[in-house]
């Protein structure tokens, strides 16, 4: 009961599985390297100014908050580390061109997402500043399928959407003016009676109503695109929108893909264009999400358009097949120089090698002891072990 003393939803990590969490990240924070992306580490805690966005309550909930003992200021301990990575690209690096940024930390959440989530969670995420197209948005993607292939996930699943069409429709009925982010809520859940019911009280037109309960029954394959063409209005934002996936599917060839146009959540809100999610057997909900989110840097003076993604690497580790023990020599309690310049040699060459203490036992968690170092008339050598 590795928890007994925590609170509910915060978990210890022991030996075998927080190795292979170090390992994951390793593995991509490599992954984005090769692909030009440069490492930023930004502080745990933060002026809480400097992490909230406007009208953003989920990540508001989500933030932990304390006093600064120096200054007397609220900080905030950081519940996203987007907004930081955006902060360090608009207001410290701040370059004129293309900027690609990738970073890894704990994050910590005041209220658990769901019944099974974590509240300290490992994000690893890559980001492109500076490009306004959809090449940037194709490239994020891309790296994002890739990430999760590169770890042993072979059949990912890309859920796509652009919730400037939702939008959208909701803007071009002042009605709904008051209650947008509820309305995007109700698409979410396709929650058509409750949807009913809302526009009803807020006295919205009726043709409002209507899109927005046909958006709720536009999701499945690339087929979507076009269906939403011939159903929806003829609105330039909601051409823009569709125009965006499907350059999109079209770039991503044989990827498996799906599209939800209703799917307005699943973020904290910032999202300006092309958004999505990544699935795979084995996890309960979306391993990865990301997308464009132009409107992140106006905070830090300097509106850059920026896209990209991010995932747990707790949540990763979790669904991937259970961490095993890795091998192991085992040497014995002793003085002799020969032993110790044995065990420095294997070492130099990457091997484990763990020597025994007076009166120490075989008792780990992380390694198999498969083979041990032996006396022989030759010297000190290496021997399937007999235990």
């Amino acid at each position: 009961m590795s928890n007994w003393l925590l609170p509910e939803h915060l978990t210890d990590i022991l030996p075998a599985e927080a190795r292979r969490i170090e390992e994951l990240r390793r593995t991509l924070l490599d992954l984005y390297r090769v692909h030009g992306f440069e490492l930023v580490v930004p502080p745990l805690v933060e002026y809480l100014d400097s992490l909230m966005l406007a009208r953003d309550e989920a990540l508001r909930l989500r933030t932990c908050k304390l006093v600064d003992q120096l200054s007397g200021l609220t900080m905030g301990v950081r519940a996203d580390m987007t907004v930081q990575v955006s902060r360090i690209d608009a207001h410290l690096l701040n370059r004129q061109g293309v900027t690609r940024l990738c970073y890894c930390g704990p994050v910590i959440h005041a209220r658990p997402s769901g019944l099974l989530a974590d509240r300290e969670l490992l994000q690893i995420g890559a980001e492109i500043f500076g490009h306004a197209g959809v090449e940037a948005d194709i490239e994020s993607m891309r790296l994002a399928i890739g990430s999760v292939r590169h770890v042993g996930i072979h059949s990912p699943r890309l859920d796509l959407n652009h919730p400037g069409v939702g939008r959208a429709l909701v803007q071009a009925d002042p009605a709904l003016a008051e209650c947008a982010d509820t309305v995007f809520d109700l698409l979410s859940a396709k929650d058509v009676p409750g949807l009913q019911a809302l526009l009803a009280e807020q006295g919205a037109h009726p043709d409002t109503l209507a899109a927005l309960v046909v958006l709720t029954t536009l999701y499945g394959d690339r087929a979507v695109i076009g269906r939403a063409r011939a159903v929806l209005p003829d609105d330039p934002a909601i051409r823009a929108a569709l125009d965006a996936l499907q350059r999109v599917c079209a770039a991503l060839g044989e990827a498996n893909v799906a599209i939800d146009l209703a799917d307005m959540g699943g973020s904290y809100g910032y999202h300006s264009g092309v958004v999505f999610s990544i699935y795979a057997a084995g996890w309960h909900d979306a391993l990865v999400r990301g997308g464009r989110y132009d409107g992140i840097g106006r905070k830090f003076g300097r509106l850059r358009p920026a896209t990209g993604f991010s995932l747990d690497l707790r949540k990763l580790s979790r669904g991937l097949p259970s961490a095993q023990a890795a091998p192991a020599i085992w040497a014995p309690c002793s003085d002799d120089p020969e032993l110790a310049q044995a065990v420095h040699k294997l070492r130099l060459a990457g091997q484990v090698v763990i020597q025994a203490l007076p009166g120490e036992h075989q008792d780990v968690d992380e390694f198999r002891l498969e083979q041990e170092l032996v006396r022989t008339p030759s010297g000190w050598v290496v021997q399937e072990s007999v235990v």
